[in-house]
């Protein structure tokens, strides 16, 4: 068997108590198969993109090694979110769970189903900045578009992300 790749997900909730959802979602990489789960950021809560006639989300980035094809990989995650009760009513809209590849090794996938890297991460300041958390805890220099994670970065504004400390999740998961 090749040896597993490293990807990178981004985990993304605003419904049915999305600290909740991201919490077990992280868990339930875990069993994916072929895959295992090597680090998690913290959780950020983050302003929506598009409709700002929702709540708020919490954001998440995963770092996996996994044995699995980008497609193979993207229906795990799509089964996931499905098991969270996903529904897709309106483009950038409010969800129990949201799971998207972001990197996929250092590969570069242009499918009707899937694009990576993600085509609108180097614009998202709720994906950089747990983004750039796991990479450092793992020391792994992200290149982007052929620059450096941080220098995208460095170009977005981050003011609007709250960083969850562990007294946030645990006082706000059992309200």
């Amino acid at each position: 068997m090749n040896s597993a790749l490293r990807c990178y997900i981004g985990l993304g909730s605003n419904l049915e108590t999305p600290i909740e959802q991201v919490e077990r979602a992280l868990q339930e990489l875990d069993t994916l198969p072929l895959s295992r789960r090597v680090a998690k950021s913290s959780l950020y809560a983050t302003a929506p993109i598009g409709p700002q006639d929702q709540p708020d989300f919490i954001n998440a980035v995963a770092c996996l090694e996994t044995h699995l094809s980008p497609l193979a990989l993207l229906d795990q995650l799509q089964a996931l979110e499905q098991r969270h009760r996903r529904r897709r009513l309106r483009h950038w809209g409010p969800r129990t769970l949201d799971l998207d590849v972001l990197l996929y090794g250092k590969h570069t996938l242009q499918h009707p189903r899937l694009t990576v890297p993600h085509e609108q991460m180097h614009a998202r300041a709720f994906v950089l900045v747990p983004l750039a958390e796991v990479a450092t805890a793992l020391q792994q220099p992200i290149t982007l578009h052929q620059q450096p994670l941080e220098t995208w970065l460095s170009r977005l504004n981050t003011s609007d992300i709250r960083h969850l400390s562990a007294t946030d999740v645990t006082a706000t998961a059992t309200i």
